[in-house]
Order: structure tokens, then C-alpha cells, then sequence
């Protein structure tokens, strides 16, 4: 979820103002994951070739990413072994986080390096290091997030005001989605109590289906593969949320380094992001291999694969791509300043893409926009 550099104005807000901030911090994006955080070890076909060389010098480098679909690329590059092929002599090592503040807190301790990251975590942690603790290096996937509902008690767009519709958490990606489509719809709904004309009801992607079975909720706005896990019980997808952008996509995972690790590292940092280019490609021309490689993945870390009515339309609506559509992330925040969550944020610098302009140059490929937000 998204929280932003306190001002003087904040300060001054006094204890109700604190008290909103708390749960804003604490509650990041847990709808990226449903895992524990663990170390995957070796596995699949990451094995380090006989006679690699370490990138300057670097024993190891330790890599973070959700279990979940939108984090794809890490899935896939992990099982693929196609990261660890990059990184040479340079063992990567891998931790699973189910929420984003977990994640942050590891890039901040330097227990990780480099990280998959949903957008509002990200803007969350380089935010409340006054700018200091990160940087965005790449995009991962776009899309992958719907709005479904009970057909039953839902016929039209119109028909969700008056229903109780759930979101992964306040403040976090999706419940900023949710909240900014309703204001446009011209409806009103306090957005730290979630009532209103609509009902917003946050509710853990891992019991949102059981939340839905038991008529709990009448729908949710969530992100894959809850949203395909909620139309095997019956739901209805009412809306897609790319629809609702430019071209479609939206920002949904990016890579995060430490700024310390990206200044000492720089060559460790493009050969993990080669390996993300090289993955994002993998799964775009071998699709089947690459969705069987994220669930068997899923598998080893959950112990548990999705099943084919799950994984195959999930996999579908997401866009892996190496653009971190830069724009719509300052959108986003937009969209969360609008709904009253967040006061605006100072983005500038979030970004620093040099690093994958150079591997997509060295590929023959155009470089990608910052939209202004790039480091200086």
C-alpha cells in the first residue's frame, strides 16, 4: 500500500492523522502473496555452471519476490534457472515475502538485494527514506486485476453501489483501484471505514474466496489468480481493470534494488536484469512452458499447484513486460491522494532505469520511459 514523506502539515495533523498513518505503513500489499517468506535454496534449473565467474567478485546475491502470479518473471527465472544463468559465478539466492512492508524491512537490513515488488510498497519504502533506501530498475508485469461479483446479486456496473465488495487491503493497490473508480462513478465512501455507498470490505486474498462462498461479500477487486479462483466458485468478471487504462496496462510489479547495492554493483544488477529480459521473452514465446514453470514453482513454495480453471485464464490477463510503466505508477499514487489516503507524494528520483537502458540496448531494443521520475 501506499504512504508518502511526512510534511510539516502532516505533523501537524495530531493523533488522528497518526493513527491513519499506522495502518497505511503496516498493511502493504499482502494481495501479492500467499506464501511464507522462506528461502527457496537451489531448485529447477538454477544451478551454477562449472568454471562461472563471479561478477565482480560477488559470492552471492540475494533476490526477494512473492509466490503469486504477477511476480512471474522471479517465478519463472528462478525455475527456469535463465537468472542464475546471468549471474555467472554469482549464486542467487531467493526469499519469498507475502506482504511488501516484509520485503522493504529486508532491503533495508541488506537480508536481500534486489526484490519483485508490487508499485505501492515501492513508492511506500523509497517515500519514508526520504528517497534514500531504493530504486525502481525495471518493470515485471502489468494487468492481471479484476473486478468479480456474485451474478446473482450483481447484473450491471451500477448494481455494485449498495453491495459489500472486497479489497486485499486499506490503502494497498488494488483497494486504491477500487476506491478511485468508485469516486469517479460519482459515489461517495470513507475510505478508512470502507462505508458508504458502497461497502468496502478488506479481506485477505487467502479467505476472499471463502469470504465470497459464504455470501460475506458480493464481489472483490482483486488480483490474479484470486480473481480466476473466485470465477471457479461461480463469479462473474464485471470489469477488468486495464480497461480502464491507456493502451491497457498498468503497473503491477517492478524490481527494487538497494541503492547501496546498485553503487557497488552495478554489473551484478545488469545481469539480473538481462535475466529478467531474457525471462520476460522466455514466457513470451514459449507461453505454456513458461506458465507450467510459475506453477511448479507455486507448487514447491505452497506445496500446493493452481489448478488448471485457476492458472489458465490468471496467466492470460497478466502482461509480462520489462516497461515499469512509469506514468501509470505516478498515476496511482494520484488515484490514492484523490481517495483521501495519502497526501502527495515526491516521486522524483523513484526511478533509476540507466542500468536496464543498457541491457535492452546491448539486446537491440529502445530504451523506456521514466516519465520524468529518473534519477538526476
Amino acid at each position: 500500500m501506499l504512504a508518502y514523506r511526512s510534511s510539516r502539515s502532516a505533523r501537524r495533523r495530531g493523533a488522528l492523522g497518526a493513527a491513519a498513518a499506522l495502518p497505511l505503513l503496516a498493511l502493504t500489499l499482502s494481495a501479492c502473496g500467499y506464501g511464507s517468506e522462506a528461502d527457496s535454496g537451489d531448485s529447477g534449473k538454477a544451478k551454477i555452471a562449472a568454471n562461472a565467474k563471479k561478477i565482480e567478485g560477488l559470492d552471492t546475491v540475494k533476490i526477494g519476490y512473492f509466490p503469486n502470479l504477477t511476480h512471474g518473471t522471479a517465478l519463472v527465472g528462478d525455475q527456469e534457472g535463465i537468472l542464475q544463468k546471468e549471474l555467472g559465478g554469482t549464486k542467487a539466492t531467493y526469499a519469498q515475502f507475502n506482504a511488501g512492508p516484509s520485503e522493504i524491512e529486508a532491503l533495508n537490513s541488506k537480508s536481500i538485494d534486489i526484490g519483485w515488488i508490487g508499485p505501492s510498497p515501492a513508492i511506500n519504502g523509497y517515500t519514508k527514506s526520504d528517497g534514500e533506501n531504493l530504486r525502481i530498475i525495471g518493470g515485471s508485469a502489468s494487468g492481471g486485476v479484476k473486478l468479480v461479483v456474485n451474478p446473482d446479486k450483481v447484473k450491471s456496473l451500477d448494481d455494485v453501489k449498495g453491495k459489500k465488495i472486497a479489497t486485499p487491503q486499506l490503502g494497498n493497490t488494488q483497494d486504491v483501484a477500487f476506491l478511485n473508480w468508485v469516486r469517479e462513478k460519482g459515489w461517495k465512501v470513507d475510505a478508512q471505514s470502507g462505508k458508504g455507498d458502497v461497502s468496502v470490505v478488506r479481506t485477505d486474498n487467502k479467505i476472499t474466496p471463502d469470504a465470497y462462498r459464504s455470501g460475506s461479500v458480493d464481489g472483490a477487486w482483486v488480483p490474479e489468480p484470486t480473481a480466476s479462483k473466485l470465477v471457479a466458485e461461480g463469479g462473474k468478471v464485471l470489469l477488468d481493470e486495464s480497461d480502464l487504462w491507456p493502451d491497457k496496462k498498468f503497473v503491477i510489479t517492478n524490481i527494487i534494488v538497494s541503492q547501496d547495492f546498485l553503487k557497488k554493483h552495478p554489473k551484478v544488477v545488469e545481469a539480473v536484469l538481462r535475466g529478467s529480459v531474457k525471462t520476460n521473452q522466455f514466457i513470451k514465446e514459449h507461453p505454456e512452458k513458461a506458465k507450467a514453470a510459475a506453477n511448479a514453482k507455486l507448487k514447491q513454495l505452497s506445496g500446493k499447484a493452481l489448478p488448471d480453471e485457476v492458472i489458465d485464464p490468471a496467466w492470460k490477463s497478466i502482461q509480462f513486460t520489462d516497461d515499469p510503466l512509469a506514468a501509470t505508477l505516478d498515476t496511482e499514487a494520484d488515484h490514492a491522494v484523490k481517495a483521501g489516503l495519502l497526501d502527495k507524494p515526491d516521486l522524483k528520483g523513484i526511478y533509476d532505469l540507466r542500468p536496464l537502458g543498457k541491457v535492452l540496448k546491448a539486446a537491440g531494443r529502445p530504451a523506456v520511459d521514466d516519465a520524468g521520475l529518473g534519477v538526476k
